[in-house]
């Protein structure tokens, strides 16, 4: 039996010119994570990440505290599923068909929970039989590539093993699903709620993959109430 921690990256830098960096917060986050592992006595095996930088800062701040390993082996297939891609060739096609996100697009997409509605119609239009689009991976190559990723995994480190991978929201969905059997046309259910640095769970045995945890972010909640003892929601972000 292998235990993987599947580990959203902390908050990262939206509505910056540069989204792809941890905010101060975010780096808070992350290093609270690395004191819950540390006291809850988790000690990993091994740690992966994509090669987005949220991804890899989250992941070198939460492993600073451990005994075995400090540094992820980077694997692009833990990367996020590609939003700026989606963005520029099916949000036009989403837009036409749906006046509810056309107006959002005329709005600018400021507010974040905009931005979220707005990814919420494409990535449900990218999972449905309709999307054929030729200039971006098909959502039967990214489910695939998070598959064959977990799989890889598994296989490199062997069994028995407690392995950490820091990913993003849409690549732990796909991987939830898939534990749960469940097809693309459900994976956003999963998506849509991910924290900041919440924790995913998934036990593997060696015939079948149990889901036993997800998207918990309890040890942030306990924290914040340690920091503000009014306010145990002060380190949770959605984005």
């Amino acid at each position: 039996m292998s235990v993987i921690y599947l580990v959203r990256h902390g908050q990262a830098s939206f509505g910056s010119e540069n989204y792809d960096k941890l905010s101060s917060l975010g780096c808070t986050q992350a290093e609270v994570l690395g004191e819950y592992f540390s006291h809850a006595g988790i000690h990993f095996d091994a740690a992966y990440a994509g090669d987005l930088a949220r991804q890899q800062k989250t992941a070198r701040l939460a492993l600073a505290l451990q005994p075995h390993v400090r540094e992820p082996i980077i694997d692009a297939r833990l990367n996020e599923v590609n939003n700026d891609e989606h963005f520029e060739h099916l949000l036009p096609i989403v837009s036409a068909q749906d006046p509810a996100i056309q107006a959002l697009l005329e709005k600018g997409l400021r507010e974040s929970r905009d931005y979220q509605k707005a990814i919420e119609a494409v990535f449900n239009y990218w999972v449905s039989a309709d999307c054929k689009h030729p200039a971006i991976q098909s959502w039967a190559g990214f489910s695939t590539d998070v598959l064959k990723v977990f799989s890889h995994i598994r296989q490199a480190e062997g069994a028995g093993k407690t392995i950490a991978v820091f990913s993003s929201g849409g690549t732990i969905a796909t991987a939830v699903a898939q534990v749960l059997e469940l097809g693309g046309e459900h994976t956003y259910r999963f998506y849509e709620p991910m924290m900041n640095c919440s924790i995913t769970q998934i036990i593997y045995g060696s015939k079948k993959a149990s889901l036993s945890v997800f998207n918990d972010i309890s040890y942030l909640q306990a924290a914040g109430l340690q920091r503000n003892e009014h306010k145990q929601n002060n380190l949770v972000t959605y984005r």
